[in-house]
């Protein structure tokens, strides 16, 4: 099949491209490279891959992409850890909205135009459940618990919305994916990101995995953490994720309905400094420094993920100790050349 996908210069997007030409699709990828700017991929000089530089809000661009395609996997959007939510608390709301309006204002038209447009699959958050009180987050929940307190929570909600609006108005077949802590390579220092201090290291904002990483890889000790470590996460690599969404983007049986996707592993923050502080320094001791944790620091969040394994045969095999094998030379490879 053909696919367009949006975002494809993203953390994310980057393992999806590249899970959809192994399964012997061709994909157009869309990215304004606004995030990172000019990146390298290997997939780049692939003959199944076509790039766009090109902004997801120009409907009209949009349209004329998605005329040639069967499948959209709408990835496109403003993403970044914890401190970015307060950053851009007004641009994640803003900008994000009128991504996923565009994404759908095009797609409806495609359908109306009779084109071969089969679905839209929506990258939406395992932030929906931000507020919740019951665990494991089932799907279904992100609409019976209290809504996000984030703008970026609350707008992947929305997202979630506008999928159910567009298939209730005008038919626009869909699926909803809920990706949880993705952790892999490529993730760098955005065009946008400001240092923050921590400790005394000063870190462009990111995800926990790298930070940690970032941070005794520089030599801190002891290492400073958000809050008391006690935060349980779910850390599953890129590549699962990526077969993940391509497993719910060809399933039938995925057709107008919601799919967490995540490693069934949980791990606190303070568990994970353990073992990223083991692979690099195995004969150290560890210390930690607990800094004061930021407002929409989620305390746990688990998903169950039952539903995308009986529906979608999908499950996220990769280890956290296998994944880390792979990221921390690429991190050390990056600091080394200044990319982060």
């Amino acid at each position: 099949m053909k696919v367009l996908v949006t975002g494809s210069a993203g953390f994310i997007g980057g393992y999806v491209v590249q899970e959809l030409l192994d399964k012997g699709h061709e994909v157009i990828g869309i990215d304004n490279l606004s995030k990172y700017g000019e990146v390298t991929r290997s997939f780049d000089s692939s003959s199944g891959y076509t790039s766009v530089i090109g902004d997801v809000q120009d409907v009209e661009l949009m349209k004329e992409l998605m005329y040639e395609v069967d499948h959209v996997i709408a990835g496109a959007a403003l993403i970044g850890g914890i401190s970015y939510f307060h950053t851009y608390a007004y641009d994640l709301l803003a900008k994000n909205e009128r991504i996923i309006a565009s994404t759908c204002d095009a797609a409806i038209a495609t359908l109306k135009a009779g084109r071969p447009l089969k679905k839209v699959t929506y990258l939406s958050s395992s932030m929906v459940f931000e507020s919740t009180d019951r665990w494991p987050s089932v799907e279904g929940d992100e609409r019976k618990v209290a809504p996000p307190l984030s703008s970026y929570g609350f707008q992947k909600l929305a997202v979630e919305y506008f999928a159910r609006a567009a298939w209730d108005q005008y038919k626009l077949p869909y699926t909803i994916v809920r990706p949880f802590n993705c952790v892999g390579i490529g993730e760098r220092r955005a065009l946008g990101d400001v240092e923050i201090a921590s400790g005394n290291v000063k870190l462009a904002m990111s995800h926990v995995v790298p930070d940690i990483t970032q941070k005794i890889l520089r030599g801190q000790n002891p290492v400073h953490i958000l809050g008391d470590g006690s935060q349980v996460r779910h850390y599953t690599y890129g590549g699962d994720l990526a077969k993940g969404i391509v497993l719910a983007m060809e399933s039938d049986t995925a057709l107008n309905d919601d799919f967490n996707l995540s490693t069934a592993e949980s791990t606190t923050v303070l568990e994970l400094v353990e073992v990223i502080w083991k692979k690099i320094h195995s004969d150290k001791p560890l210390q930690i420094e607990n800094d004061p944790g930021f407002e929409y620091d989620v305390n746990k969040r688990v998903p169950s993920v039952a539903k995308a394994q009986e529906l979608l045969g999908f499950e996220a095999k990769t280890s956290l100790s296998e994944m880390l094998d792979e990221v921390i030379p690429w991190i050390s490879d990056a600091i080394a050349k200044g990319d982060i």
